[in-house]
């Protein structure tokens, strides 16, 4: 069985990742993903990589709950979450979120909300290369807006 969450240096191949998901479970009659890239340009400047940091196992453990999280919350099979570290270039990957259940609804749901929760809760950090030097990126406060509607309090409001 593969693992629900995986943090890697190494790009992920989507197809690969659904395949794996659904292959165990012929009631799967839905499957959303997400892929989230680097973007060349971010508030307005330049983006030369970013750099993605994390604490081993802690980080793991918390999209672990997560995806716990979103079982509790909605009717779906499962859920796989990849999210790269080290140095990206723009268009390069970033995270992966695949989820399956058996209606879409429940899916789109569930992936929405996993992202909406990794974007303000995941202990990651960011560091953008821009034409003008290093800096570290925050998560905004429409972030924090998106995880409120599932009736979680974010920390950047």
């Amino acid at each position: 069985m593969t693992a629900r969450v995986s943090i890697q240096a190494e790009d992920f191949d989507l197809s690969m990742e659904v395949v794996r998901l659904r292959e165990t479970n012929p009631g799967v009659g839905a499957v959303c993903a997400f892929v989230g890239t680097v973007r060349d340009r971010n508030e307005g400047q330049g983006v030369h990589s970013m750099e993605l940091e994390h604490y081993p196992g802690m980080t793991e453990k918390a999209i672990e709950a997560m995806i716990d999280e979103a079982q509790q919350r909605f009717d779906i099979f499962g859920a796989r979450v990849i999210h790269r570290v080290g140095v990206l270039q723009p268009m390069d990957q970033i995270v992966l979120v695949v989820v399956t259940s058996a209606h879409r609804g429940q899916s789109f749901q569930a992936c929405e909300f996993l992202m909406d929760y990794l974007k303000t809760q995941a202990p990651f950090w960011k560091k953008e290369q821009t034409p003008t030097g290093a800096r570290w990126v925050d998560a905004r406060v429409s972030d924090d807006a998106a995880l409120e509607r599932w009736g979680i309090a974010g920390q950047n409001a």
